[in-house]
């Protein structure tokens, strides 16, 4: 998928972008791209890949989670992985690249990859693969009833990006919000496309700062959802 492609894609490429604030934002995807891809090709196989982590406690109903109280047994991505094979342990290695790429060279505090697979139940949900930052929700449901309180079900849904830049101002004019951490001031929540533009997850990242999905934030947050998917499609 070339990078207007999946802009246009995503509505991520505004009717009224001038071609100045185009060309710089397909130049430095492009350049994110290139090293990303080479962080991932030299990602080490061997190392230790993280396949349980500590999650919030849910509150009643399961519908958000509860900041500060951890459940108390991890979430374990071996049943919805579907075991500890060579090709998962490359997947979550690959992965762990990627998150180490971005948290390296992004302002963000907290970013997730999620991928859409079926749960133990037979449900369809995002799951969290690779993350940095505090211990947040593992699954969310890709159902219309969630996707109206949250930006992941949302896009998991709709394929359309959402990108906040002032989380304070968006709930006061009434926009629906799952809140993870209440330190969270800006989110970006992008879709994750296929080769023949299916819809296979989200990533999501969030900052403690507002108007931080702007410019070459912007274009790195691009550059991985245009990358994860190949990783995807590697272990498959």
């Amino acid at each position: 998928m070339s990078i207007v492609t999946y802009l246009t894609q995503s509505g991520l490429l505004p009717a009224d972008m001038d071609a100045a604030s185009r060309n710089s934002l397909l130049v430095a995807v492009e350049k994110y791209q290139n090293e990303l891809q080479a962080a991932v090709k030299n990602a080490d196989l061997k190392l230790e890949v993280q396949w349980q982590y500590q999650v919030p406690e849910l509150g009643e109903g399961g519908s958000c989670s509860l900041f500060g109280q951890l459940a108390a047994e991890p979430y374990d991505l071996t049943p919805i992985l579907g075991g500890k094979t060579p090709a998962n342990h490359a997947l979550l290695a690959r992965l762990g690249a990627i998150s180490r790429y971005y948290q390296s060279h992004s302002q963000s505090n907290w970013f997730g990859i999620y991928q859409k697979r079926q749960n133990s139940a037979g449900e369809t949900v995002l799951v969290k693969l690779s993350y940095f930052g505090e211990p947040s929700r593992a699954e969310f449901p890709l159902t219309a009833e969630f996707a109206a309180i949250s930006n992941n079900s949302s896009v998991g849904l709709s394929g359309k990006a959402r990108i906040i830049n002032d989380v304070p101002a968006y709930l006061q004019q009434g926009g629906e919000y799952y809140t993870c951490d209440p330190k969270v001031l800006a989110e970006a929540c992008i879709p994750l496309f296929g080769e023949r533009g299916e819809l296979v997850g989200i990533i999501d990242s969030e900052a403690f700062v507002k108007d931080l999905f702007h410019g070459d934030e912007l274009a790195l947050l691009i550059a991985a959802a245009m990358l994860v998917p190949v990783v995807f499609a590697a272990a498959a």
